[in-house]
């Protein structure tokens, strides 16, 4: 609903005139009407109710008249609507959740963090916004999530309920061992089949995931640490696939090959750091980022990780458009009505029960 508004205001330049007009017609008389001797015993008469009424013509008669000037204004209320057209893009993240992924070795607001947390917490704020990172959110595109260790699993479907995304996002984890009572590793096998790194399975699903969508364009965000030595589809060959289907590839690597923390836990749930060697194929992101006419970022502390976010967003952005109506509704005769009466009873009364001497 907008405001009240008058579609012709130079009207309101008569307002002068309406003074002029009012002082004229009520203004003090320098001669008087009937000459007496003395006047003094009437000083003492006491103001009827009448004469005190007609005090008040000249206010309501100006009063008249400027409501008569702002009808001639055309006042206007209008009801506006709004329309937006919005063409986003689809994106689908992919995180490596990978053995390494917990290596301590980012910062967190001061705290040492693992990789995977440092990514969830920008990983958020490149979605739903971030007034200190820079990143105004993406409120309009559709986003997933896949995640990868030596397996791919699609953790949230393409959406606009950021939320929820966000949600999945927070529940990532890099997976652990489990123990029986006695300490002993019910799950070692598993363990190492899903801490190992399967980026070209990670890429595939995400670009099928891609497959029937409809948007303005589609990219993949492929974040990881390590290089490729798990899964079925090879890295080359799921860039390939992305190329043909016209979808940009984004690799970002986190950290750098060679020695990093990485926490471990004994049979007595004793938690320590232990340094160990890690890769990053950074040939192969990179090459995996040129095939599918995207590009390759290198992230090796939060900071920096946020700077490459950042640099995607202005990349990639989508098309908002707003077209405004504004239906408007004529006021005047709610200025006019009153305004004229008000002259014309005034004007009554000056000619009838408050007539003076000539």
């Amino acid at each position: 609903m907008e405001g009240l508004c008058f579609y012709s205001p130079l009207w309101f330049a008569l307002a002068p005139l309406v003074a002029a007009a009012v002082w004229l017609a009520w203004r003090p008389r320098r001669q008087a009407a009937a000459i007496f001797s003395s006047v003094a015993g009437l000083k003492g008469l006491p103001v009827t109710l009448a004469q005190r009424a007609r005090r008040l013509l000249p206010p309501l008669y100006a009063l008249g008249l400027v409501l008569l000037v702002a009808a001639l204004a055309r006042p206007q209320v209008g009801r506006s609507e709004s329309r937006i057209h919005t063409e986003g893009i689809a994106i689908e993240m992919v995180v490596d959740i990978s053995g390494t992924m917990q290596a301590e070795d980012f910062e967190l607001e001061g705290k040492r963090e693992s990789r995977l947390n440092a990514v969830k917490h920008v990983f958020k704020e490149f979605v739903l916004g971030s007034r200190g990172g820079g990143l105004k959110g993406r409120p309009n595109d559709l986003i997933g999530l896949v995640a990868f260790g030596g397996f791919a699993d699609s953790k949230c479907p393409l959406t606009l309920d950021h939320g929820a995304l966000a949600d999945c996002v927070q529940a990532l984890e890099v997976p652990k061992r489990l123990r029986d009572r006695r300490g002993n590793v019910i799950n070692e096998r598993l363990f190492l089949e899903e801490t190992m790194t399967a980026i070209g399975d990670g890429l595939a699903l995400a670009l099928d995931r891609l497959r029937n969508v409809e948007a303005k364009s589609k990219v993949v965000i492929l974040l990881t640490d390590g290089d490729n030595n798990a899964g079925v589809v090879q890295p080359p060959q799921a860039a390939e696939i992305g190329q043909k289907m016209g979808v940009k590839v984004y690799t970002i690597g986190i950290g750098r090959t060679g020695w990093a923390p990485i926490p471990i836990e004994d049979e007595f749930g004793h938690r320590y750091l232990e340094r160990a060697q890690v890769r990053l194929d950074e040939d192969l992101l990179r090459g995996i980022a040129e095939k599918a006419g995207g590009q390759y970022f290198n992230a090796t502390n939060t900071k920096a990780l946020a700077e490459v976010y950042a640099a995607i967003d202005k990349m990639e952005k989508s098309k908002v458009e707003e077209t405004r109506y504004t239906d408007y509704t004529e006021l005047y005769l709610y200025f006019a009505v009153p305004g004229l009466a008000l002259v014309v009873m005034v004007s009554f009364l000056e000619m009838t029960r408050f007539r003076g001497l000539p």
